[in-house]
């Protein structure tokens, strides 16, 4: 040990062979080692004991790998095998106890199930055949009686020169000669055995028959994915004698309607909702059967409901518009009298789905579909770029057509095809001076009267398609209000057809009336966009904003194009500009959102930098600068609301403050807790506790001046406030006033004589007191010094009145509108803010050089100071000199902070603001113009 010992001093480098050198093995060495799989290789040696068994070593070699790498693998140790001597008697008594009780209980489970077979036997008993055989052998005639497998013997095994002399072919002669073929005919199943359809489950718990109920399930669902319907059905009917389900129900449904067996599915599609109303499954079956049936109104309502729920449904779609087909073929048949012969297509509808595997064929295959006619809600919104209610109606042209799709209804999936739109294919038809021809294969059937047309199959409401649009003649208008009516009912192939016509027509007769094409191209790129061409969309926008820039649906028509080809730059530039124009737009403020995701996965943190440039919007395209101004009542409810919610915020907020103050003192950091308390007293400064505790941190930091400020406004609001009256006596006693302090302590006491701090605070005071006055009596007295009075004539408040000019006096604010610095100016605005006088305001505008304001505003702009002056601005400056107004406005937004303030603006302070830049553009000047105004209105709005 003493040899190993006496290596302190060696060198500490590492040896990474093999073999751990002894002299390593040593105090010091492992001391200065650094390195942590050498210290594990010396800590492993240690532990083996090859060397020697050292305890306290292998705990010092522990402790410095512990501080080097504390998650080491060699740190790890092993925790032994509990056994009973490590366990306490109470613990393992109990431990033998439950295993006892667990084998008893397991021992007679077992006697119950041996001795209970009624399961097994009622198992065997319904037992249905084997699929594919026309009879079933029962396991005890297949099984052979262990005498006779015991029986014969063995075949002893052959040696190699045997097996040379073995010809094969004369032993399959022999073999085939003496086989006597007495195997019976084959049989063809031309129909299953009787299947029994109820189960008896008189005998079985609730939990087996759920299991056996789903076990008769999945094998009518196997039976119905091999086209066995027949047998479907008799497992989904046994399924249904244990326990009754949706599920069982709607699959017997689907097999009953391939079976052709259309009451029985009926009644089934009934038992469903009847359990589960609103089951969309049912709903399309049942419907299903209705038009197999010739019931096509009920399956057109069925239909419909199915679709307010799944909207992209692409076989209730389909279904739908088969069903409206055949209610048109049936109304004309009807009225005239002869035989009608209805050829209906039988369809083979693979949609018997589970609703408890996944693994089964789906009923419905959702496929993007769009929405069908005459159904407001019957579409969801898109996934990318549904526009839904957010837009308004700039252009009131039209009813029922894509300009007025955002008011009346969402949007289906916009990726998709068009609906059933080959119902109304039109023939080419040409519109020249006003005049058209209309072919025989018209795509609606338009009374040649001006009476109205039923829209989307509601009698109630009607649509006059001979209803003037704009400066379009009336050939053109007609075909503008039938491509309106074709787009409300989802018939986008045959609006686009008809929009075509209107624009073609357009340009032969020669018409100059803008807004009118543009809103051709516009609906006409909506059509594009329902049908997934998203190309031929992107064109007719542009053609539509050549005409109306900065139009609002054809750039969101046109961003969702972009969006849905994946030019997400060009998309967020579109999307951005419709947030200028109508910062309302719900959808663009989503589609911008995720749009952002996007470009900053794809580009990195500088991908704004590849956007294309964003064009500025004028303030007569900007939509919410029209917008009415609330009345008294909603504003009045509005600043209702506003008070409570600060009032609640500034709660909140003072109680966090609070605590985090009371946390810093409690850690003893104090400089900390009072800024916390002075913050609480900015939210409520007329909370007694704050200035109390604000007190005790500064006895704590020795400001004993500010500790007596605080006692005294304690003391003001409540005035037997003790623990004031104890810290304001302990502040005297830090400036020296012996005789106050004295007084404070006493009136402590004398609220409450069992304060003991109070007690020996007193007794110490009385002490210095007393060593004050001595020393006061010993020295000698001072000089008093002369003071001379000089008597004043006239009004002594003159002298502390300031100079008029430079000085404004509000009701009780006084406003310097001479500020130096910018100290000054922020001291000077916020008196005028407090005081809620716009005027003051101005007049230190007016004095204010404008080139100044951004240096006095830098640390004091905030979205009230903001509001404030244009305030003061628009209703005091800008009638008496608009041009000090536009050289303010030119440097404001020059500010420090000034676009962060601007984007925290609430909607009254930004409508606040449009209206100064609308009145500053009306006003009259030479030092600028209208487009100036524009231009720097741009910057603020």
């Amino acid at each position: 040990m003493s040899a190993v010992f006496s290596l302190q001093n060696q060198s500490t480098t590492v040896d990474h062979s093999g073999r751990v050198p002894v002299e390593h093995l040593d105090y010091g060495y492992i001391a200065k080692c650094k390195d942590v799989k050498y210290l594990e290789k010396i800590l492993r040696v240690l532990r083996s004991g090859d060397e020697g068994i050292f305890p306290h070593l292998i705990k010092f070699c522990e402790s410095h790998l512990e501080k080097l790498d504390p998650r080491s693998r060699a740190l790890r140790k092993e925790n032994p095998v509990a056994t009973a001597a490590s366990i306490s008697t109470d613990e393992w008594s109990q431990i033998v106890n439950e295993l006892k009780m667990w084998q008893e209980e397991t021992k007679k489970t077992e006697t119950s199930l041996k001795q209970q077979s009624m399961f097994d036997d009622l198992l065997n008993e319904n037992m249905p055949p084997i699929r594919g055989s026309s009879c079933s052998v029962p396991l005890s005639q297949t099984s052979v009686p262990k005498e006779k497998r015991n029986s014969s013997k063995r075949a002893l095994p052959h040696d190699y020169q045997e097996w040379d002399k073995f010809d094969v072919e004369k032993e399959c002669e022999r073999i085939d000669g003496n086989v006597v073929n007495n195997d019976p005919p084959v049989v063809i199943n031309t129909g299953h055995l009787k299947i029994k359809t109820k189960v008896d489950t008189s005998l079985l718990t609730q939990q087996e028959k759920l299991l056996l109920a789903n076990r008769e399930k999945d094998k009518g669902n196997e039976a119905f994915r091999a086209n066995d319907y027949e047998e479907a059905a008799a497992y989904y009917s046994r399924s249904l004698s244990i326990i009754p389900t949706v599920a069982a129900y709607n699959n017997r449904a689907q097999a009953e309607i391939n079976l052709k067996h259309w009451h029985n599915a009926m009644r089934d599609c009934q038992r469903v909702l009847e359990l589960e109303p609103g089951n969309t499954k049912a709903l399309l079956r049942r419907a299903t059967v209705c038009n197999r049936m010739g019931n096509f109104q009920m399956a057109a309502e069925d239909l419909r409901m199915v679709l307010r729920e799944e909207p992209q449904n692409a076989a209730a779609t389909r279904l739908l518009s088969e069903t409206e087909r055949k209610m048109k073929e049936c109304q004309p048949e009807q009225q005239s009298k002869g035989k009608r012969i209805l050829i209906q297509e039988e369809e083979e509808e693979d949609d018997n789905r589970n609703d408890e595997t996944k693994s089964e064929q789906t009923a419905c295959p959702v496929e993007p579909s769009q929405p069908v006619g005459g159904e407001e809600s019957s579409a969801a919104p898109a996934e990318r770029g549904d526009m839904g209610n957010a837009q308004k109606k700039p252009h009131g042209r039209g009813d029922g057509g894509p300009h007025s799709e955002f008011n009346n209804s969402h949007h289906g999936h916009w990726r998709g095809k068009g609906g059933s739109s080959d119902k109304y294919k039109v023939t080419q038809e040409k519109v020249a001076n006003g005049t058209s021809k209309r072919g025989s294969t018209a795509s609606v059937q338009v009374d040649q009267s001006s009476k109205g047309t039923p829209v989307g199959g509601n009698a109630s409401e009607t649509v006059n398609l001979d209803a003037p649009c704009g400066a379009l003649p009336p050939p053109l208008s007609r075909l503008k209000n039938e491509g309106n009516l074709l787009f409300k009912n989802g018939q986008f192939a045959g609006a686009l057809e008809k929009y075509s016509l209107a624009i073609q027509g357009y340009t032969d007769s020669g018409l100059d009336s803008p807004e009118d094409l543009c809103v051709l191209y516009s609906n006409r790129a909506a059509c594009y966009l329902k049908d997934g061409n998203s190309q031929e969309c992107i064109q007719d926008c542009v053609k539509a904003l050549e005409l109306q820039p900065f139009s609002l649906k054809p750039l969101l028509r046109r961003a969702m194009a972009y969006e849905s080809l994946e030019r997400y730059r060009k998309a967020y530039v579109d999307y951005k500009t419709v947030l200028q124009i109508d910062i309302s737009v719900q959808a663009a403020h989503d589609s911008v959102n995720r749009i952002t995701r996007l470009l900053i996965e794809q580009d990195g943190p500088e991908w704004r930098e590849k956007l294309p440039d964003i064009p500025r919007v004028p303030l007569s395209a900007q939509q919410h600068r029209r917008e009415e101004p609330p009345s008294a009542e909603v504003l009045q409810a509005r600043a209702e609301k506003a008070a409570r919610d600060a009032e609640r915020k500034a709660e909140v907020h003072f109680t966090s403050l609070k605590q985090e103050g009371n946390d810093f003192v409690k850690k003893g950091q104090y400089q900390d807790a009072l800024g916390k308390y002075t913050e609480c007293l900015k939210l409520k400064p007329e909370e007694c506790a704050i200035y109390t505790n604000r007190a005790l941190c500064y006895l704590k930091l020795e400001r004993f001046a500010e500790a007596k400020q605080d006692c005294d406004a304690a003391l003001k609001l409540e005035p037997s406030n003790k623990k004031a009256f104890y810290r304001r006596a302990l502040a005297n006693k830090g400036l020296k006033d012996y005789l106050a302090c004295s007084s404070d302590l006493q009136e402590v006491l004398q609220q409450d004589p069992n304060v003991q701090e109070a007690e020996k605070e007193l007794e110490e005071v009385t002490v210095l007191l007393r060593q004050s006055l001595a020393n006061a009596n010993a020295s000698p007295a001072k000089p008093r010094k002369t003071v001379p009075i000089t008597e004043v004539e006239g009004d002594e408040e003159s002298t502390a009145v300031p100079n008029s000019e430079s000085c404004c006096r509000g009701d009780d604010i006084t406003v310097n509108l001479q500020p130096t610095d910018a100290y000054e100016f922020g001291q000077a605005l916020n008196a005028a803010r407090c005081s809620g006088n716009p005027a003051a305001c101005a007049d230190l505008l007016a004095s204010t050089t404008p080139e100044m304001l951004p240096r006095f505003l830098s640390t004091q702009l905030d979205g009230h100071t903001l509001s404030l002056v244009m305030q003061a601005l628009d209703s005091h400056l800008l009638e008496k000199d608009p041009n000090l107004v536009y050289q303010h406005l030119n440097h404001l937004h020059t500010t420090d902070r000034f676009s962060v303030v601007l984007m925290l603006l609430e909607k009254d302070e930004r409508r606040h603001m449009t209206q100064l830049f609308e009145h500053l553009s009306a006003a009259e000047s030479t030092e600028f113009t209208k487009n100036d105004v524009q231009n720097l209105a741009n910057k603020y709005i």
